[in-house]
């Protein structure tokens, strides 16, 4: 098996892979499926109505995420995975029901966003450090991103085909299928092997966990890098539901067919970023910046096509520069941090990550529907290309770093972070500074 697919050699983990994919393919035909009940059915083509939904299914993450990390570093994440499963899937089944019924209300869409965005905030921090006792510590970083891959396969399916079912059959029977979805993940839990997991440690009860999790991040001036260029990319640029629907219904007059295909398109190039990145043996904090200015430049150019076909042939580079971006964030994260809170820390990063959307999907939505759809994706090019450049500047600056390049002979880019010589340094930043040097750049 090649590197690329490296971790599939472990029987646990093809199970967990498989299982997830069909889980989240069923999660992106819900996505699509809301969106477009909330856009078409239940408000007139209102952008904030959606901003709203998007904004509601993604607050939990906000009060959430920090508890759901310290369970995360306590409890067995295995049995944890199985009841927020099972609970997406009954949510799931219930929308479906509400809106076969003929009875749904915006209001009663945007309780059923909020409730499965409070399951969402508990399972997120334990799927992101469940994969690490799937795999042996030296292919953590090809799990990471084959389960990156395995998100994207789904979102390039799942789009296409949940516009496909909503022009066939309506949104109520998207939903319901996505709640089925679910049991493939259940199941392969309960297949997995316990005797051929790595177990993690597991951090004791103990007043001040969420406190420990936030002084260590503070630490680590690397991880704060990352987590300040993901928040704002987050917050502004990854709204790509909102924006295609925006793009696709308003700008292009097109239906839930085309609507479906964008997500599709995107996905494209989001998986090829994913076999990238699961080649990638070490990411650095210097891929997360560089693909964060790729992003805001990708979707500066989509911003301004002219046709549906030619926006959609610009989805492709998008969706490569954001899928390296966040699994080179991710997975940096993950290797870079002591296993013992990497639950607590992982859950900080999806705040940044995922908490952004309450605050930006509204505002983007405003935007979209004041200013029209392009500047709804204006906006998230802007404010990309400035934080990636601040980013920069400022690890010039911080970290010493110097950027060579040389025409006649590789590598043509080198970046370079000296050692800093001093053994005795008692801030904390200066601390991290140094780690930086050995891993982050």
């Amino acid at each position: 098996m090649s590197q690329t697919f490296a971790s599939l050699r472990f029987v646990n983990y093809r199970l967990w892979f498989a299982g997830a994919l069909v889980a989240n393919v069923g999660t992106w035909m819900q996505r699509v499926a809301q969106d477009w009940l909330v856009l078409t059915d239940l408000s007139d083509d209102s952008g904030l109505a959606v901003g709203i939904t998007t904004a509601l299914q993604f607050a939990p993450t906000l009060l959430l995420s920090a508890w759901a990390g310290v369970l995360a570093d306590r409890v067995n994440r295995r049995k944890l995975l199985m009841f927020t499963q099972g609970a997406q899937g009954v949510l799931a089944f219930g929308l479906g029901a509400l809106v076969l019924s003929g009875h749904a209300q915006l209001w009663q869409v945007y309780l059923f966003a909020l409730g499965l965005g409070a399951v969402a905030a508990l399972d997120q921090p334990v799927r992101q450090t469940f994969v690490a006792e799937l795999v042996p510590a030296g292919r953590l970083s090809n799990a990471v991103a084959l389960n990156s891959m395995s998100f994207n396969a789904a979102r390039l399916i799942g789009p296409g085909l949940a516009g496909l079912l909503i022009a066939a059959v309506g949104s109520g029977w998207v939903f319901v299928i996505n709640g089925v979805s679910f049991a493939a993940t259940i199941l392969a839990l309960v297949l997995m092997r316990t005797s051929d997991l790595h177990p993690m440690p597991v951090a004791p009860r103990s007043k001040g966990q969420i406190r420990e999790g936030i002084r260590y991040v503070r630490g680590r001036s690397d991880i704060l890098v990352i987590m300040v260029v993901i928040g704002v990319v987050s917050t502004f640029g990854l709204n790509f539901q909102m924006t295609s629907a925006l793009m696709a219904r308003a700008e292009f007059g097109k239906g839930a067919g085309e609507y479906g295909v964008l997500g599709s398109v995107l996905a494209i190039g989001s998986v090829f970023g994913a076999l990238l990145a699961a080649r990638r043996e070490r990411p650095r904090v210097r891929l997360v910046i560089g693909a964060a200015f790729a992003f805001g430049v990708a979707t500066g150019v989509q911003a301004l096509m002219p046709t549906y076909v030619s926006y959609a042939v610009a989805c492709i580079p998008v969706g490569l520069a954001s899928l390296t971006m966040l699994t080179a964030a991710n997975t940096t994260i993950q290797m870079s941090t002591d296993p013992a809170v990497r639950g607590r820390v992982m859950s900080l990063y999806l705040i940044v990550m995922l908490g952004a959307t309450p605050v930006g999907a509204p505002i983007v939505g405003w935007i979209g529907e004041t200013f029209g759809p392009r500047w709804s994706i204006g906006i998230g090019s802007i404010s990309a290309l400035l934080v990636a450049t601040a980013a920069a500047l400022w690890a010039k600056k911080r970290w010493r770093v110097q950027v060579r390049y040389r025409v006649l002979s590789r590598p043509h880019l080198e970046v370079v972070h000296p050692r800093v010589p001093s053994p005795r340094r008692a801030a904390a930043d200066q601390v991290a500074a140094r780690e930086a040097a050995d891993t982050a750049l």
